[in-house]
Formats: C-alpha cells, sequence, structure tokens
C-alpha cells in the first residue's frame, strides 16, 4: 500500500502539521479540548489522505460530475433552507450541520480537470467558455451566502485548472492588468471612496468595510479594525526570535481575536518570530513546489490539472492567510493550512493531499 508514496510531500506536510500542533497547545491552551479536537482532526484528515491516495486517478474521474452536481444541488438547497449564523447563510442541516462550500473546493477542480480531459487534443474556444461557465455557477452561489474567502479558494482551484489547460496569455493579461488599475484606483482614492455615506454597489457592506479598514485601520481601531491592527501588534511584537513557545503576551492575553483559527499565524508570529515565520513559509513553498513537480510529471492531462489546480488552492491558503493577518489584505475568513483549528477544513486538506499522493503513486507506479 506505501508502494509509490511520495515521500517528499509528507514530509512536507509532517513538518507543517508538526508547527500546527504546537502554534494550537500554545494559543489554545484555553479553549478546553481545542488542541485534542485539533489532533483528532488531523488524524481524520490523514485516515482520509492514506484512503484517497490509493484511488488511482482513473477512479478519481468517476467521481467529478457526481461530486460537482451534489455541491451545486447543497449550495442551492443552502440559499432555500440554510442556516445562518452572523448575517451569513452558509450552512445546512441534514442530520448533521454541513457547510457545503467546503465540497466545491475539491469537486471544482475535479470537475474542470475532467471536462478538459474528455476534450483533450480537440479543445477549442468555446470549451474554456463552457467551463468558466462551470466555474461561475458555485461561485456565485458562494458569493450569496456571502462567503468571499471561500469564493475565493474555488475560483482560484477553477482559474488554475482553465490556465494549465491552455488558455492563451492573450486572455489572461488584460483582466490583471484591469484588476492591478482597479486596486491602484481604490487605494489612491480611499478617502473619497470609504467615507460615510458611500457605498459600493458591486459589494456587500461588510466586504466595502473589510476593504475600507484594510486600507486605514485606525479609522476605526475598536472596532472592524481590531483585528489587523492587534494581529500586526502581535507580528511585529515577536521580533526576530518571538518571544518563546508560550510566552506570547497578545496572544495569551487575549488581544488577538480567532487566535486558534483565521488569525494563528499572529499567534505563531509573536511565539517564534520572523526566523519561525521564514521556517514555516519554507515548509509551504517546499508544499508547492512538490505539488508542482508532481502536476508537471503526471502521466495524464486530467493528472495534471488536477494535481496543479490542489497545488494552487495550498498557495491560495497560505498567501491569503498571511496576507490578511499582516495587514496587505482584506480579512476574508480564510483559515491557514494544517495550521488553524477547523474540522471541516482539515478533512478538505486531507483529500487534496490524498489526491497529489495518487497522481504521484499513479506516475512511479508507472516507471516501475
Amino acid at each position: 500500500m506505501l508502494q509509490g508514496f511520495d515521500g517528499l510531500l509528507a514530509f512536507a506536510v509532517f513538518l507543517l502539521v508538526c508547527a500546527g500542533l504546537l502554534i494550537m497547545y500554545s494559543s489554545g491552551y484555553d479553549h478546553g479540548t481545542r488542541f485534542a479536537d485539533h489532533g483528532r482532526n488531523m488524524l481524520i484528515a490523514g485516515a482520509i489522505m492514506f484512503v484517497v491516495a490509493q484511488i488511482p486517478p482513473q477512479r478519481l474521474m468517476m467521481f467529478a460530475v457526481p461530486l460537482y452536481l451534489a455541491g451545486v444541488t447543497l449550495l442551492v438547497a443552502v440559499a432555500v433552507f440554510g442556516i445562518t449564523k452572523k448575517g451569513a447563510k452558509r450552512w445546512l442541516n441534514i442530520g448533521v450541520v454541513i457547510q457545503p462550500s467546503e465540497i466545491l473546493k475539491i469537486a471544482m477542480p475535479l470537475m474542470l480537470a475532467w471536462w478538459f480531459q474528455k476534450r483533450e487534443g480537440q479543445l477549442r474556444p468555446l470549451d474554456f467558455v463552457v467551463a468558466l461557465a462551470l466555474l461561475a455557477v458555485p461561485v456565485g452561489l458562494i458569493m450569496k451566502q456571502p462567503d468571499l474567502g471561500t469564493s475565493l479558494l474555488v475560483m482560484a482551484a477553477g482559474l488554475a485548472v482553465i490556465f494549465f489547460a491552455g488558455l492563451s496569455w492573450k486572455l489572461i493579461v488584460p483582466p490583471v492588468l484591469l484588476a492591478l488599475v482597479g486596486i491602484f484606483l481604490v487605494v489612491w482614492y480611499e478617502p473619497q471612496l470609504c467615507a460615510d455615506g458611500v457605498r459600493w454597489f458591486v459589494l456587500h457592506d461588510y466586504q466595502q468595510q473589510r476593504i475600507c479598514t484594510l486600507l486605514d485601520p485606525s479609522r476605526d481601531p475598536l472596532g472592524k479594525g481590531f483585528h489587523i491592527i492587534q494581529g500586526m501588534i502581535a507580528i511585529g511584537s515577536g521580533g526576530m526570535f518571538g518571544k518563546g513557545f508560550m510566552a506570547g503576551t497578545q496572544t495569551h492575553l487575549e488581544f488577538i481575536p480567532e487566535r486558534t483559527t483565521d488569525f494563528i499565524f499572529a499567534a505563531f508570529s509573536e511565539e517564534f518570530g520572523l526566523i519561525g515565520n521564514l521556517l514555516l513559509i519554507a515548509g509551504f513553498i517546499f508544499l508547492i513546489i512538490r505539488g508542482l513537480f508532481i502536476a508537471m510529471d503526471a502521466p495524464t492531462l486530467f493528472s495534471r490539472l488536477l494535481a496543479g489546480s490542489l497545488t494552487m488552492i495550498f498557495f491560495t491558503y497560505a498567501f491569503v492567510n498571511m496576507g490578511m493577518v499582516s495587514g496587505m489584505l482584506p480579512v476574508v475568513g480564510v483559515p491557514l493550512p494544517f495550521i488553524s483549528y477547523g474540522g471541516t477544513a482539515m478533512v478538505t486538506l486531507g483529500l487534496a493531499i490524498g489526491m497529489l499522493m495518487s497522481v504521484a503513486k499513479a506516475r512511479r507506479l508507472m516507471q516501475t
């Protein structure tokens, strides 16, 4: 069962898991069973990873359409029958409470990889249009909940598949340049755009507030800007080598909100400093590079697209989380892979790593 197992990928995951357990023990010391629950979630994710790794990519492809249709159907059910918490309708009670949007993080790359595999050698522009439509449906439903963080992850996974499938640079560069110009204009005209009474009709009010708070956290230091300000204080106070394990004052005096979930990177930075951060980032870079190598060596188009998009999910997770905690991106509720607390997210990560292992294993078995 271990024949063809990718040891380098497993080693990268092991290092990140160890870092997650270490900081969870410290930041979750007063959260009752949070450390034990985190360890249990990791064991479950590890078991899922091992099982999925035994499934050949050709069999994984069989789950693409059913999983995608099930995910979209559940998203529609959420819009109609969903449970609302803190103004967001993201959950569904089917005997147990689930968050269907998590399914699409895996279903989306599977579906699009299947779509392009079926059209290998005869791709037309229309095929890319259909792929964008398949991506737009779940992303639109998730944004309506609203859940900007998950919609970004699903969008990143889908766009990665479309890009790796051969989308022309001529179609990629214009929207990227347009987005950069838009960001520049928002930053330049921030005082006018974020003035009282001004509404951006393309975004929800809370999303507009998050962007305005990112541009100027001091406009509401005890409210919307509190997360960003305290996160940056924790990161800066860690210095070069950190305050030491279990010695983070911002963390243990509860100045860092969501210190075991979305803002756990701030807690890690405070206790382990710049050196610890660089080592953690190096772990993620190693994982991403290994994933890209697996994608490049994949034996089929489906495997290559699936591995590449799953790797980009890990990149997006890490980049967005670290960016929002350090005040470079709006707070959108994206966890740090293998570090943040969260059962559903951990299961999703286990599935993703298992699929990467499956692709790597198929390649190695073909070479023997």
